[in-house]
């Protein structure tokens, strides 16, 4: 797999490869300002079974980062249910791109599904600011990836780690910082993403081999420094590893 920068990964075994929350935007200058750079153009791909979004938010749910994927590649796009009336109603993807409305599938926590050599499980996540937020459990030849999205922790983590043996899990950290109001533009205090603690209690509950946080790298404002997890994770018998990536970075299972 590959680390895309902000909570974005490429996965590929055999002859399949699936994105889950690609972004390639720049963000929403002055509010939101993108730190890292943008990794490629999507209209480039041309091999892609599927895109993965675990919830509605820009940076999760893309046009201009997704359909064209979509178009080049004939990749059905799986998303919640909020993601997918971003897509076909706030951005029209079936219209602004050679996109078929069959290649749209939604998505909710409980559902499995195959996408070539992989399976993937839908599994609840606890965002607050999202509406309808799912993590993926993504399954190959006896390994285990996770991807929470934007989830913070959640009663029902103990039993994700317990019905599934996750080789390596993805979380996003990041800090608080004053962020300009989306309606206002005033400085707002503003916590999106995980803490070290809120992070580690997570991963913990998950029960995570090794533990890859996502997004600290992304929004100028909100950046952190995963190192500062090792102390975190030190005494706690999950994750047993803390693995630091940057974009572009691959990581194999």
């Amino acid at each position: 797999m590959w680390y895309l920068g902000c909570n974005g990964f490429v996965l590929k075994a055999e002859d399949t490869t699936v994105f889950i929350d690609p972004y390639l935007g720049t963000g929403d200058p002055p509010r939101t300002i993108r730190m890292v750079p943008v990794p490629f153009d999507p209209a480039d791909v041309e091999q892609a079974d599927a895109v993965l979004a675990t919830h509605e938010h820009t940076d999760h749910v893309h046009g201009p980062s997704q359909a064209p994927i979509l178009e080049s590649t004939d990749a059905t796009f799986y998303a919640p249910d909020d993601g997918l009336a971003v897509a076909r109603d706030e951005e029209n993807w079936t219209d602004e791109w050679d996109v078929s409305d069959d290649q749209l599938a939604e998505v909710a926590a409980g559902d499995t599904f195959e996408v070539g050599a992989f399976t993937v499980h839908v599994e609840p996540a606890h965002d607050p600011d999202a509406t309808h937020p799912v993590s993926y459990v993504v399954e190959y030849d006896g390994r285990t990836f996770f991807h929470g999205g934007d989830t913070k922790p959640s009663d029902e983590f103990a039993r994700v780690g317990e019905e599934y043996d996750v080789d390596l899990g993805v979380l996003a950290f990041g800090t608080v910082g004053n962020i300009p109001d989306k309606e206002t533009r005033e400085p707002k205090r503003t916590r999106w993403y995980n803490d070290e603690n809120q992070a580690v209690e997570a991963a913990s509950d998950l029960q995570f081999d090794r533990f890859l946080p996502s997004h600290w790298d992304m929004w100028k404002g909100l950046t952190a420094d995963p190192t500062a997890l090792h102390d975190h994770v030190r005494s706690f018998e999950y994750p047993r590893r803390l693995e630091i990536a940057e974009i572009g970075d691959r990581v194999d299972l």
